[in-house]
């Protein structure tokens, strides 16, 4: 019987590409490379992190390089302008309320950093049903190792056994297959239904079928 459910959280929980990229072309400015990242047309790629974005940009601009300032510079920028244009997909906060009210435990799992992570959810104001949250950096290794999906776990007093992982990226296939638990993947991301080739449990179309969706994977 499904119990816990862990959200990743760019992607899944919030469409957070346009402040991603934001930053990421502010980052690369100061590379010497411009703005060269579209927010709509590199959406995927700002799900897939800060370095994916940088190198993105920097192979379009011609431009070399070092990417760990340029990743630290990025980050900052991000943690300013967090939640400028940042918003939760339609159904979420009435989809998570549904499932608190049926006894569920919920956290998140995300390779974004902790404190970035806390903080957005925090300007969100969406913390809270939430028991625990896991970032990229809390621990030495990140998703798709199956560490940050156990911590998550442990943090909210539950096993992998009942436990389902909703996400948006191979990442979050990944992590559930190492981890050996069911993986619903959201197709209102950017890559759309083209999630269904990764062979996920599920596929979720909207936040207001998650409720039943868990039903009929515990059936």
């Amino acid at each position: 019987m499904i119990s816990t459910v862990i959200f990743d959280l760019d992607g899944t929980l919030a469409d957070t590409s346009r402040d991603l990229i934001f930053a990421a072309n502010g980052a690369l400015t100061a590379l010497g490379a411009g703005s060269p990242l579209d927010p709509d047309r590199d959406a995927h790629t700002a799900f897939r992190g800060g370095l994916a974005m940088l190198k993105l940009g920097l192979s379009r601009a011609g431009v070399e390089a070092d990417l760990a300032a340029g990743h630290k510079h990025l980050l900052a920028l991000y943690g300013e302008g967090i939640a400028r244009e940042t918003r939760l997909y339609d159904g979420v906060r009435a989809c998570v309320a549904e499932l608190q009210a049926k006894g569920m435990k919920l956290g998140i799992c995300t390779n974004k950093p902790e404190g970035l992570a806390e903080k957005l959810m925090g300007a969100l104001d969406f913390r809270a049903p939430f028991h625990a949250l896991v970032g990229g950096d809390t621990l030495p290794v990140r998703k798709p190792k199956a560490d940050p999906y156990d911590l998550t776990l442990t943090r909210l007093g539950a096993e992998r056994a009942g436990s389902v992982l909703i996400g948006d990226t191979e990442t979050d296939r990944e992590t559930a297959r190492a981890c050996g638990v069911p993986c619903v993947l959201v197709t209102f991301g950017p890559d759309g239904q083209d999630v269904a080739k990764l062979n996920p449990e599920a596929l979720l179309d909207h936040f207001d079928d998650l409720p039943l969706l868990l039903e009929r994977l515990q059936r």
